[in-house]
């Protein structure tokens, strides 16, 4: 009878165990952010901008909740300075494809942040040269990191990212622009990480670079814009770029063109130039399916929306798709595409849109009380 009962002690105390071990791996380490241990699959995410602060930059960052509205979580140093001024850029801010690594611009100290991020918080990791003068734009593929940098005659440069965020500068990496005072806006790579584009605004050029083995590239092949001012552009699954195109800022101007872009950075336009009717366009993103492109218009405070066909032609689908406060100045897809974010300099405001499933927009409350100088927009 004894032995009997000790069995089932013993059997009853390994039961618990095992309970208490599965409680433990099924339940995350407490943390301050519920996205800490779960952001790549969780429905929550984050927003983050620059403060571009000229006595201190700043990540400001923004808990991003399963219905798209954001909540301030505080701020984190960037390690350098900002201009305190516009950029007239896109890219400032860039994630990791995985979320996991947030970079920066520190255009007032010609050096680039690394920070890990951790849910909607971020901590600064490493802090190195842009390889230039005044750092605007940023773009990442796998553990290559390059730079945007419009002071001088301008340049882009490489970095190496290291397992643990540490940046590491590419030798022989660093390439001039197709000229001095080109008016550099923006540099991104296409999807498979081969081919780097540039927009120049004052030349009506985009310059493309062919990425090599090591890390360095060729070029610049400058090739003339479908339209003036290009400036903002977004690549899509299929290796497409869509162009915003500014005009110069003339009134009701605007325009979007889709290229396609083959092996060795020749561009051919798909959709040449086709109009939204407002003014400025400047910052572009296109959804993961690539169904929709949308565009933010300085000068007219909206964000226009395209539709876009299998050979890559573009249609309008709304001139106005959504209204945004004053001088929006960035754009940013969150959330699996479900929201929209717009960075409005002239209202200090981060404006909140739900994407819906015909590629129209639904405005819901956002963020007030940006700096005047903040730049720069990533979100997941």
């Amino acid at each position: 009878m004894f032995e009997r009962h000790l069995r089932s002690l013993v059997r009853l105390g390994l039961a618990a165990a095992l309970a208490i071990s599965a409680t433990m791996l099924a339940t995350p380490a407490a943390s301050a952010d519920p996205l800490e241990t779960t952001h790549s699959t969780s429905p929550r995410g984050a927003v983050f901008t620059l403060s571009n602060a000229s006595n201190g930059n700043e990540v400001l960052q923004f808990f991003r909740d399963a219905n798209g509205l954001l909540f301030p979580v505080g701020n984190v140093s960037t390690g350098g300075l900002g201009t305190g001024a516009g950029l007239g850029n896109q890219g400032a801010l860039v994630l990791s494809p995985d979320n996991r690594w947030l970079f920066a611009v520190n255009a007032g100290s010609d050096t680039i942040a690394s920070l890990r991020v951790f849910g909607s918080h971020v901590r600064l990791v490493d802090v190195e040269s842009s390889g230039g003068d005044q750092p605007i734009s940023l773009t990442v593929h796998g553990h290559l990191l390059y730079v945007l940098n419009a002071g001088g005659d301008g340049s882009i440069s490489g970095l190496r990212v290291g397992p643990f965020g540490r940046l590491f500068p590419i030798n022989g990496s660093t390439r001039p622009l197709s000229g001095a005072g080109v008016g550099p806006a923006q540099i991104s790579f296409n999807p498979s990480g081969r081919v780097l584009a540039v927009t120049e605004k004052a030349s009506n050029t985009i310059s493309t670079y062919v990425v090599e083995a090591n890390g360095a590239t060729t070029g610049p092949a400058a090739q003339p814009s479908s339209g003036m001012t290009p400036f903002g552009f977004a690549f899509g699954a299929s290796g497409r770029v869509y162009v915003s195109e500014a005009f110069g800022g003339a009134a009701s101007q605007s325009a979007v063109t889709s290229y396609d872009v083959t092996a060795d950075g020749n561009l051919s336009a798909a959709s040449a130039s086709v109009p939204d009717t407002q003014t400025a366009a400047c910052w572009v993103v296109v959804t993961q399916d690539e169904r929709f492109v949308y565009t933010t218009n300085t000068g007219s405070a909206s964000v226009s929306s395209y539709s876009i066909a299998g050979d890559g032609s573009l249609s309008l689908l709304s001139a106005v798709a959504g209204a945004t406060d004053a001088t929006p100045i960035d754009v940013a897809l969150g959330g699996g595409d479900r929201f929209l974010y717009s960075l409005n300099a002239g209202g200090h405001t981060i404006g909140v849109f739900t994407v819906n499933a015909d590629g129209s927009l639904s405005p819901m409350f956002g963020i007030s009380g940006l700096p005047a100088s903040a730049n720069g927009l990533a979100a997941f």
